[in-house]
């Protein structure tokens, strides 16, 4: 049986959670949740209870629900509200596997065994293929793994170690990978805003680029948008990827996109994907959304198409 979680301080709850100080703050004293603890110094301090309810609300939130609703609710029908909402994302995801398929994975997660984590995510690379392991095996594991640390059966460490494991095979899976041709199209420039610290899905989008002999050159994680510009400029690049999760909030998700495509040059085209809500609610002029991995060929195809329907070419 695992030890009970101990109180968190507000700056732990802000890390843990990605809801802010203030905003805990305003919460308390508007809806009378949360209802932190005081220490021995007069500090709020917040049981673990409360802090796993908070998950849930920032989970909701990110989907589009208002805090003045969410959290007037008990926390037993924020979790009933948190679950469906996880079954809808998790079936659109998946596309209804059955989620047994996908226990022995979470088994192996459980059993802190990293080698059998990796043989096995090996053995579903080499049965499928990279195309179809990306997304057909990681992205519903994926999916499966965030509801499982959001219904508290897998902690945070657990959940970095199958992140860290994941892109160990990717990368190799990649670098078996024919080289793309040197003056190959469209060029790709990949990365994430700062406050965006989810590299997983910029890694599954390079895998399938790359599979369609796109050359891609990876800045990794939280670039500011003045260097993605810089960056697209130096390699001459023909679309800048940008990978987005609800870590980052809607408005900033809208303002840096907006910033990007007014320093960028009109013939670059800018991709967005991932898991923020945003993209589907409020669309950014000269921005193209990738609704899902599976969108990413067709999205290549359709570039190239419109490249040789624009310089004439037969």
């Amino acid at each position: 049986m695992r030890a009970e979680a101990p109180s968190l301080t507000i700056a732990a709850v802000e890390r843990d959670t990605g809801i802010g100080k203030d905003a805990l703050r305003v919460w308390e004293r508007r809806y009378g949740f949360p209802q932190p603890l005081r220490d021995v110094h007069g500090e709020r301090v917040y049981p673990s209870d409360q802090v796993d309810t908070l998950r849930l609300v920032k989970r909701l939130l990110d989907a589009g629900h208002r805090p003045g609703r969410l959290l007037r609710l008990a926390p037993q029908a924020i979790r009933a509200l948190a679950d469906s909402q996880a079954a809808t994302q998790a079936l659109a995801a998946v596309g209804g596997a059955p989620a047994a398929e996908l226990e022995p994975f979470i088994e192996t997660i459980l059993r802190h065994d990293a080698a059998a984590l990796r043989h096995e995510l090996g053995r579903g690379l080499a049965r499928l293929g990279a195309a179809r392991f990306v997304t057909e095996l990681v992205a519903p594991l994926n999916v499966a793994v965030g509801e499982a640390w959001l219904n508290g059966r897998i902690q945070v460490f657990e959940e970095h170690s199958y992140t860290e494991e994941i892109q160990v095979v990717m990368r190799q899976a990649i670098a078996q990978m024919p080289e793309p041709p040197a003056a190959g199209h469209p060029r790709v420039l990949m990365s994430t805003f700062p406050g965006e610290a989810h590299a997983l899905g910029l890694l599954m989008a390079e895998t399938l680029l790359r599979l369609e002999a796109c050359p891609c050159v990876s800045l990794g994680v939280q670039t500011p948008v003045l260097d993605i510009v810089r960056a697209a400029q130096a390699h001459q690049v023909d679309i800048v990827a940008i990978g987005l999760s609800s870590a980052m909030g809607p408005q900033q998700v809208v303002d840096a996109l907006g910033d990007l495509r007014g320093l960028l040059p009109a013939s670059v085209e800018i991709w967005a994907g991932g898991s923020a809500a945003v993209l589907q609610r409020r669309p950014v002029a000269g921005v193209r959304v990738l609704q899902s991995l599976e969108d990413v060929a067709p999205a290549v195809r359709a570039w190239r198409e419109h490249r040789v329907l624009a310089r004439g070419d037969t």
